[in-house]
């Protein structure tokens, strides 16, 4: 056997094992002797130093002496004699190996120490690998006396700071609609409107499964980001999350303090969030700097350098402040984090926000959606007919609006746009409609503008809903809102779910009475 080396390797925590390897001729490392003597250590420690100064190793970084370990591994005394021997023989080896290359000996003795160290260097990267798998596994005492794991360095977040802090403002904005305020105000005012009552349904229960359904698919996108990040992290116990929360929607036991814990982790978060906020804009500020620099030195080489010298060096200063600032904020943002200590946090709120849906909005299992609205019917979302339907409704509110004569390509480019079904009614149901002749312009338009007033905030609701807020967007608009706003409607305020036959018969209704409207507003000009 060769020996290799005696080295001490620190944990990801800062404890060290000592530990001694040895490579025989399979390419394999030896069982640890149990115990190692005094005298044994000096003989070894002696030999791999010699044995390094000859055959110039480079990676010392794992070599210190054992005054500087903190404890060691327990060993037996099965193989310390024939080890001990046998490290002696080859350090004094190495020690008249390295005396002739030192002395200018010829090339063989150098090329024989070269191939050594090669031979060496494979068992050496083996006993790392081995010993870096017993640091992240071994337990030490902590201060109180208990044992404590020893974690791994984690990943850095780095450049992914900007999307970890998107997916944070997912969670943020689930767990802002599933607020007691939020929850409130679905119930009272959305799902009791017109709109949702005339063209989803105008059953409580069958809404409110629905609401739980879209809460569900939010808290599913959510998920699978974290799921992603954690199989990113070194530490294992963060691969496969999907598997864990899988096992929640089999769950419904709330946690003491869950929400509390919640609560405080995403304030954190958001704190960070808002930090990485400023080191968006600061490193956008930065990359103007530098592009700024870069035009005056080539400006300088073609112009007065006594004028431009000045510009160059002031520049110079604001870039290498910029860079400084831009240097403590990654600090201070979740570019300095790490991805174990975001995805755990991330992980508790995932819990936290399924419990919360099942208490708001009712289980998963509470029943599925009537066969009336699964089956028999429709559904605009699914069927990819939502944003079609709002903007011909916003057609024909823009015709309304209008005062006086209406163009006829108006008139064309509407009939183009209407969906089939309502085409081939609409010539029966002009024949057969009776609108009394008395009615003026105003009173046919105020018929009009009774339906149009809940029918067109889902249409405009249904051309705004984009899905959650994106971390560019909200970083530029300047604000800490994260919940929907003005601009930004949950699903259940758009056409997704409306009912394609109930929605149809309202727009063939309005196109009816647009016919008369038009009517009614060409007349005076046929009469003359």
């Amino acid at each position: 056997m060769d020996y290799t080396g005696c080295y001490m390797f620190k944990s990801r925590r800062s404890a060290g094992v000592a530990d001694a390897s040895f490579y025989d001729s399979a390419d394999g490392i030896t069982e640890l002797p149990d115990t190692i003597d005094l005298a044994h250590k000096h003989t070894v420690s002696g030999a791999g130093e010699t044995t390094m100064d000859g055959l110039e190793f480079g990676s010392q970084s794992y070599t210190m002496s054992s005054k500087d370990d903190s404890f060691l591994f327990p060993r037996s005394g099965k193989l310390h004699e024939s080890t001990s021997e046998e490290a002696t023989v080859s350090g004094k080896m190495a020690t008249s190996e390295s005396r002739k290359d030192r002395f200018g000996n010829n090339g063989t003795s150098k090329a024989s120490c070269r191939t050594g160290a090669g031979l060496g260097a494979a068992g050496y990267g083996r006993a790392v690998e081995i010993l870096d798998t017993l640091g992240c596994l071994m337990t030490t005492l902590s201060p109180d006396g208990g044992f404590t794991s020893r974690a791994t360095k984690g990943t850095q977040i780095s450049i992914l700071a900007f999307e970890v802090a998107n997916t944070v403002l997912k969670g943020a904005s689930v767990m802002q609609s599933l607020s007691e305020d939020s929850v409130t105000y679905f119930k009272q005012v959305v799902l009791p409107s017109e709109g949702v009552q005339n063209l989803i349904s105008s059953d409580m229960g069958e809404l409110m499964r629905i609401v739980a359904s879209d809460k569900r698919e939010e808290l599913r996108i959510f998920s699978q980001e974290i799921v992603r990040f954690g199989n990113r992290c070194k530490n294992a116990q963060w691969h496969n999350l999907d598997r864990y929360f899988v096992k929640l929607e089999s769950e419904n036991v709330p946690q003491k303090q869950l929400k509390e814990t919640a609560t405080v982790e995403m304030q954190k978060l958001m704190t960070l969030v808002q930090r990485t906020t400023d080191l968006y804009h600061e490193l956008h500020a930065l990359d103007r700097f530098e592009q700024d620099y870069r035009c005056q030195q080539k400006g300088n080489e073609t112009s007065n350098k006594v004028e431009k010298g000045d510009n160059v060096q002031v520049l110079r200063l604001e870039l290498k402040t910029q860079r400084g600032y831009v240097k403590s904020l990654k600090k201070r943002s979740l570019w300095s984090k790490t991805l174990e200590d975001v995805v755990e946090k991330l992980v508790d709120i995932v819990q936290y926000l399924h419990v919360e849906i099942n208490i708001s909005f009712g289980t998963s299992d509470g029943g599925e959606l009537s066969s009336e609205s699964t089956v028999n019917s429709l559904r605009l979302g699914p069927a990819g007919l939502a944003l079609h339907y709002a903007n011909t409704i916003i057609q024909i509110y823009g015709i309304v609006s209008r005062s006086g004569y209406v163009p006829a390509n108006s008139r064309d480019a509407l009939y183009q746009v209407l969906p089939p079904r309502v085409r081939l009614a609409l010539p029966n149901r002009l024949r057969t409609s009776s609108i009394p002749r008395e009615l003026t312009i105003d009173q046919i338009r105020s018929m009009m503008e009774k339906t149009l007033k809940w029918l067109v905030p889902m249409a405009i609701n249904t051309t705004c809903a984009r899905g959650f807020l994106r971390f560019s967007e909200w970083a530029k608009s300047g604000t800490e809102r994260v919940g929907r706003g003005p601009g930004r409607p949950d699903v259940i305020e758009t056409l997704y779910h409306a009912d394609k036959t109930r929605t149809e018969a309202y727009i063939l209704e309005l196109v009816v009475w647009l016919h008369h409207l038009v009517s009614q507003s060409n007349r005076p000009a046929n009469v003359k």
